[in-house]
């Protein structure tokens, strides 16, 4: 599995409008056959601060998600609504194991 955390900090102002274009992108991204999760989560303390959980079954599949409509309109919409860049950190799993998917 290939695995996406992506950590966001959104302008205060615009916290609301993130959260409705992320569960947009995140409903658009569960329905690629190569993805196996993506979650949405909130700073418990800081809700300006995200993280976006993503797994696929390949490498390759991450990089078809990224060429859907749901997440084009995702990127272009949400790029202003950031206070800084998104920083993104890709893992390849160890456990649970693969084959268990």
């Amino acid at each position: 599995m290939y695995v996406v955390s992506v950590t966001v900090y959104v302008k205060p102002e615009n916290v609301q409008q993130f959260i409705d274009a992320s569960l947009d992108n995140a409903r658009g991204s569960r329905t690629e056959p190569g993805n196996l999760r993506w979650d949405l989560n909130q700073h418990e303390e800081d809700k300006t601060r995200f993280l976006l959980h993503e797994v696929y079954k390949t490498k390759d599949d991450f990089a078809k998600h990224q060429q859907q409509p749901h997440y084009l309109k995702w990127r272009d919409l949400v790029t202003n609504w950031m206070a800084q860049p998104r920083q993104g950190v890709k893992f390849v799993n160890i456990f649970p194991a693969d084959s268990e998917y």
